[in-house]
């Protein structure tokens, strides 16, 4: 298996996309080309692709490790983790996820955060034998209205 970091975007990468992300979720689109560029160029989001050998090899997986600077520190989230179906208990996710371990280490967080719906009970076994630990808080969201176009 190899994984890399996203550091240019072509035709395969948002065709992977189109494929992973309905896999993730139903209520997000897949990112458009531009999405996936602006993230390539980004210095706090650092997206982790998944091929099943070499970089011949279709990217079957990716993860992102997202930061942001707050008053208390530079906080990273790993985002995103999804691996293709057919490709599920092969330890794909779990070596993307290690993937955005290493690099918060090269950019010296202190911690990592993530979530993880409770249906989701594969990845939470993982996650946990990985050393993350459940929190106990609230998280909250509010669903805002998409700008309209001028």
């Amino acid at each position: 298996m190899l994984i890399h970091e996203m550091t240019r975007v072509d035709d395969e990468i948002v065709q992977a996309f189109q494929n992973l992300i309905p896999q993730l979720t139903e209520s997000s689109p897949s990112p458009t080309k531009e999405d996936l560029e602006k993230m390539a160029d980004s210095e706090t989001a650092f997206v982790f692709l998944a091929r099943e050998e070499d970089v011949n090899s279709p990217i079957v997986g990716t993860a992102t490790l997202a930061l942001f600077q707050t008053p208390t520190g530079m906080h990273g989230w790993i985002e995103d983790v999804v691996v293709d179906k057919e490709f599920r208990h092969r330890g794909v996710g779990r070596a993307l996820t290690e993937s955005c371990l290493q690099k918060a280490r090269e950019l010296s967080l202190h911690q990592v955060n993530l979530t993880s719906r409770p249906s989701r009970k594969a990845a939470n076994q993982l996650y946990q034998s990985m050393g993350f630990v459940l929190r106990e808080t609230n998280l909250y969201t509010i669903l805002l209205e998409k700008p309209k176009a001028n």
